[in-house]
């Protein structure tokens, strides 16, 4: 005895919609155009749920952060800077000036 597989069978419960669509045209426009602004709805609602959960700094931190963050490009600058003008008198040095 085998046993076969239904999954590919007329009765396996899937439809196939190979032909064309009956029904109002008019009415699949206007569900379309429901659903868009719907789904626009939904993406302003999650984008406010999400701004709800944002944690802002107190004036404290805020300050510290930005004490921080120019602290850390001052240096990165001067880091460059010094890099600049040993690659400038390198050159010079080089193919003379």
């Amino acid at each position: 005895m085998t046993e076969t597989s239904t999954a590919g069978a007329a009765g396996s419960g899937r439809t196939r919609r190979n032909g064309p669509q009956k029904g109002n045209p008019v009415g699949r426009f206007f569900g379309a155009i429901s659903r868009f602004f719907g789904a626009i709805a939904l993406f302003v609602r999650q984008i406010l749920d999400e701004l709800r959960k944002v944690v802002r700094p107190t004036r404290h931190e805020l300050v510290v952060y930005t004490s921080v963050v120019i602290v850390f490009v001052s240096t990165v600058m001067m880091y460059v800077y010094a890099l600049d003008r040993l690659c400038i008198r390198l050159v010079a040095f080089l193919f003379g000036a």
